[in-house]
């Protein structure tokens, strides 16, 4: 089946329209997702921010810069991938998300990576790496390695913010996306051999 952007706009205007938990009320945007809807990378961040809130985009902000130059060492750009968060509406003061925050949101994430189907998702910190990979293990243990959930294969690494509020982080940020941007060289050159 051919992914269409239509399959996405759908979701999104179902997400526009979700009252499913209170964080709706506080909203000036949903942040829905941004990216290639035929993406073989699906980045999941955990919330959005003031900034995404405002402007209605994911990592628009200084952790978006950061993103963008961490994308870049991986030899990708942001037409490569697809970026959306746990929750697609801000919480008050950047909280961390609440647990039925997450469950009311968990519906639109599954659909977006159902509709995408890609090959990879980078779990961007603790929220998205515990959710989609059903874990209680925190980023610190599992940053840089390669995991799997179905069929999808899962990279954990750092929420490019973490290296902002912490610059030891930095040089684990940009290993580990060296070593994406290696396992997607890597699966690209299977294909084509296969092929």
């Amino acid at each position: 089946m051919l992914i269409t952007p239509q399959s996405l706009e759908s979701l999104r205007r179902q997400v526009e329209a979700c009252h499913a938990c209170p964080l709706w009320q506080g909203r000036t945007n949903v942040v829905f997702g941004a990216g290639n809807p035929q993406a073989r990378i699906l980045i999941i961040g955990e919330a959005p921010g003031k900034n995404e809130d405002l402007q209605g985009e994911p990592f628009v902000g200084a952790a978006g810069k950061k993103l963008d130059a961490l994308l870049e060492i991986a030899d990708l750009a942001r037409d490569d991938v697809f970026i959306a968060n746990v929750l697609k509406c801000r919480p008050p003061s950047n909280r961390n998300p609440l647990p039925e925050e997450i469950t009311a949101c968990a519906p639109f994430l599954r659909e977006q990576t159902r509709t995408i189907n890609p090959e990879f998702i980078v779990t961007l910190g603790n929220f998205s790496t515990k959710f989609v990979l059903k874990t209680q293990l925190g980023i610190t243990r599992l940053h840089g390695q390669l995991q799997h959930a179905g069929r999808f294969k899962v990279f954990p690494i750092y929420h490019p913010a973490a290296a902002i509020y912490d610059r030891t982080k930095q040089q684990a940020l940009e290993d580990d996306f060296r070593t994406l941007g290696r396992l997607v060289k890597e699966s690209n050159q299977n294909e084509v051999a296969a092929n």
